[in-house]
């Protein structure tokens, strides 16, 4: 089950829960349970799937046979990153390599990722057009408890520091004003030829994030950064952080 799609993958698990097997819940305890500081990468997609936050496709590898193999499934060109626990910010490590077009670049990345501290797997992704990135997130307040963040994504999170908050959980409505709230808001309008964004899909994804945090009080935070738009409008999210407050902590 591991080399399969993350979208199918978390269609056959959300089944097996109905018949009282693995869940995708089971993907948060385990990982609280084994002290582990957060997911990594395929976890956190697959447990964001599981409230229906759209996502990149992507499977992931042990090694670079198998990322050759997934991206021929997938289709050319791809994204390989390196995957795992305490690979947090690829960026800055190096741990992301776009725009694969064939097996060789494949096997020479995936050797190179392989290589960085911390790597546990490989995510062999499809390549997402698009030239709109939003981030959305969730943050626990020692006062409000958790709270959405939704805004500019990208390089621009951090540069342009355009973004709104609400108080979880959120309603539909509460997620349509946040969008209307930040600055850059005309980004959400038709853009250079590619469609306005599906507003009422991009608010699903606001309240579901709000709903997590409602719902499990071990997701310390969650970056979805960057939640890109497709020319057609719609949401995927590209690249996710889920961390987790350690088990002791829970419920304190």
């Amino acid at each position: 089950m591991g080399n399969l799609p993350i979208g199918e993958r978390a269609n056959l698990l959300t089944g097996q829960a109905k018949k009282g097997g693995i869940t995708l819940m089971n993907v948060l305890s385990a990982a609280v349970k084994a002290g582990r500081s957060a997911l990594n990468e395929y976890e956190a997609k697959l447990f964001l799937a599981g409230f229906g936050v759209p996502v990149s496709r992507e499977i992931y590898v042990a090694d670079d046979a198998a990322a050759i193999k997934a991206a021929g499934e997938i289709g050319f060109p791809v994204v390989l990153k390196a995957a795992g626990e305490k690979i947090q910010h690829k960026t800055e490590l190096g741990a992301v390599a776009l725009n694969l077009k064939s097996e060789a670049e494949i096997r020479g990345e995936a050797r190179r990722l392989l290589a960085i501290a911390g790597c546990e797997g490989l995510l062999v992704q499809e390549m997402v057009r698009g030239e709109r990135e939003l981030v959305c997130g969730l943050t626990r307040d020692a006062r409000f408890g958790p709270c959405v963040m939704f805004g500019l994504g990208g390089i621009f999170t951090e540069v342009l520091d355009d973004a709104v908050f609400r108080v979880a959980p959120l309603t539909t409505n509460d997620a349509l004003e946040m969008m209307a709230e930040i600055r850059a808001a005309k980004i959400l309008q038709a853009f250079r030829s590619q469609a306005p964004v599906d507003r009422a899909a991009l608010a699903r994804i606001i309240v579901a994030v709000g709903e997590i945090g409602s719902r499990h009080d071990d997701v310390r935070e969650i970056d979805i950064n960057p939640l890109k738009i497709r020319p057609d409008g719609t949401p995927v999210a590209v690249d996710a952080l889920v961390t987790l407050r350690a088990a002791s902590t829970v419920g304190e």
